[in-house]
């Protein structure tokens, strides 16, 4: 009895999407997961680049599984894994890689070890169901930073100036990443730190920070439009994590 509970101990299951992954030694990985309950682990999947390996395809990246792990001294080990979703289309559609390895390298990049966010696991999720199922990439993506930010307490202000605190007026107004947030018209021109945003694009911004992540209708954007609202997002993660992310750069070189 004793040897059993021990050995139940060791062990442990989860639910998980993997979001990197990394060849170490001549057949295992090392992936990087986030679960509903632990939030982003690092474990260790042993033998898996072996064509005998029964974990194989069930590790793979983007991939929802159930894991069973266990217990190491450094790294826990996955030790089963039965596939939940595998998001096909993730890993066959250039673009759609590029997006996908965008969600999980932010996602990856905002948060720490062991560090529980249940609404951030949700979101991954839906996420990725949204651009497996044909959702258009570049407004999943805006609503996926925005709503990510507030999980992980970056909230952009886009009611009032972060600056004097006056509500915004329906005119130009400028955003500031250091500031973390809309400028009015006024203070904007004063920070010499902080870029236009049109009015369209502070509009469709507010609305997609609002708006729960699963009722996001479907908005048509123009090229100049998409264009601000990736800029402005882009600033502001880059200033958050101090370097711009390598995914963000794929999506344009594939797209």
């Amino acid at each position: 009895m004793a040897n059993e509970i021990k050995e139940n101990e060791r062990l442990y299951r989860t639910e998980a999407v993997v979001i990197r992954r990394m060849n170490v030694g001549e057949a295992d990985k090392i992936l990087t997961i986030y679960t509903p309950d632990h939030g982003k682990l690092r474990v260790v999947a042993k033998g898996v680049r072996r064509t005998t390996s029964r974990l194989g395809g069930y590790v793979e990246l983007f991939t929802k599984s159930r894991l069973l792990i266990a217990k190491g001294r450094n790294l826990d080990i996955v030790t089963q894994s039965e596939p939940i979703n595998i998001y096909r289309k993730l890993r066959e559609d250039l673009n759609l890689v590029a997006h996908a390895s965008y969600v999980a390298e932010l996602l990856d990049r905002l948060t720490e070890e062991g560090s529980q966010n249940y609404p951030a696991y949700e979101l991954l999720i839906d996420t990725f169901s949204g651009l497996n199922s044909g959702d258009d990439p570049n407004i999943t993506l805006r609503a996926y930073e925005l709503h990510l930010l507030s999980f992980m307490g970056y909230r952009p202000q886009l009611q009032q100036c972060v600056r004097c605190q006056a509500e915004l007026r329906p005119v130009v107004n400028f955003f500031s990443p250091e500031l973390g947030g809309v400028l009015c018209n006024e203070c904007g021109n004063i920070e010499r730190r902080s870029a236009e945003l049109s009015v369209d694009a502070l509009k469709v911004l507010r609305h997609l920070q609002r708006t729960p992540f699963n009722e996001i209708p479907k908005l048509r954007l123009t090229d100049n439009l998409r264009r601000e609202l990736e800029q402005a997002m882009r600033s502001y993660t880059r200033y958050l994590l101090e370097r711009d992310l390598k995914s963000a750069e794929f999506i344009h070189t594939v797209s």
